[in-house]
């Protein structure tokens, strides 16, 4: 009988990591922090499930937060998904997001706490760094140009978009993004059925949302080979 598979054979070489915290925390009551704590939690069950691995959501001082993806294509569509379940819950709260991308050499023995790599250090390192205004940054990838345009050069570019159109979600779209994200294959009739709505309505959200734009992105992050030089 084959043995539980070890953290090395589920967990790609390469990773994307989610580090975050509260916006303006101290000026949200102890509740509604947790609230939103509960809320990026239940994003992360989720995304344990698209990414086939635990994400391993890991609260870090009151108002920090972390996870990991097992594989680095998800470095978008995640980051998107949190920030829509969390608008969508109209909790009045945001979040901010590094989504740093390289090697782990831990992912910690009970929990995030005590991980180690580079996603790690580079995720971390940029949030404690990112301007008070920013909402989503990505760090990491190949810094080397073959066309004069490096990796981290176009996904910053990616992500400097997504937060712009993302910050602009009403909690309807945030709603709407929020079902599109979790199940891209299902046509707008399928994704209004859950929301209770009409095609037409469910059509309306995601044009307002840029459902459309972010196709395209989400594709060349998802067919990406990520492997970095050895």
């Amino acid at each position: 009988m084959q043995g539980k598979p070890t953290l090395s054979q589920i967990y790609d070489p390469v990773v994307a990591v989610l580090t975050g915290d509260i916006v303006q925390s101290r000026r949200h009551d102890g509740a509604a922090v947790d609230a939103a704590m509960e809320c990026i939690g239940a994003s992360a069950v989720l995304l344990s499930d698209m990414a086939n691995g635990d994400c391993r959501f890991t609260r870090f001082r009151g108002d920090g937060w972390q996870i990991v993806l097992r594989t680095a294509k998800l470095a978008l569509r995640a980051p998107l998904l949190v920030i829509a379940d969390l608008r969508a819950a109209d909790l009045g709260i945001e979040t901010r997001i590094s989504v740093g991308i390289g090697r782990w050499t831990s992912l910690g023995s009970h929990d995030l706490s005590d991980a180690s790599g580079t996603a790690f250090a580079v995720s971390g390192h940029h949030l404690d760094d990112m301007p008070r205004h920013r909402r989503l940054v990505i760090a990491g990838g190949r810094a080397d140009e073959s066309d004069g345009v490096s990796d981290r050069d176009w996904q910053a570019a990616v992500f400097d978009l997504a937060e712009w159109i993302s910050a602009r979600w009403s909690q309807p779209q945030a709603e709407a993004m929020s079902l599109a994200l979790r199940f891209e294959a299902q046509t707008h009739e399928q994704l209004a059925d859950r929301l209770g709505i009409t095609r037409q309505a469910m059509q309306s959200r995601l044009t307002g949302a840029g459902h459309r734009a972010f196709e395209n992105a989400l594709a060349v992050f998802e067919q990406k080979d990520w492997a970095l030089p050895t």
